[in-house]
């Protein structure tokens, strides 16, 4: 018994300690944020396009949003941040859509 709580209790400090990893499906080298447009107009245009934003943050220097298509798919997309355009979209690990070059 001892030894199954040792190794919980190791696993447990392994896992607070393990920093966060981004899922680095796509890089941007948008340049400085200074030039990049906020995250609240990108969820604006997305919404007004019909899109249902749950999470939007910065991955690998984009936007990283995860929400639900117009066609109701829930889906992880990357955005460009100074032009807001779709680079990647993916549903449970399946690719939709990539732009060529990223």
């Amino acid at each position: 018994m001892k030894t199954v709580l040792a190794i919980s209790a190791a696993a447990v400090a392994l896992a607070v300690s393990a920093p966060a990893h981004a899922t680095g499906a796509i890089k941007c080298n948008a340049g400085p944020q200074s030039g990049w447009k906020s995250q609240a107009v990108l969820t604006a245009k997305l919404v007004k396009e019909g899109w249902q934003v749950r999470k939007a943050k910065v991955d690998g220097g984009c936007y990283e949003v995860y929400g639900t298509t117009p066609k109701g798919e829930r889906v992880e997309a990357y955005f460009h941040p100074v032009t807001l355009e779709n680079l990647y979209i993916a549903r449970r690990g399946q690719v939709l859509y990539r732009k060529q070059g990223y």
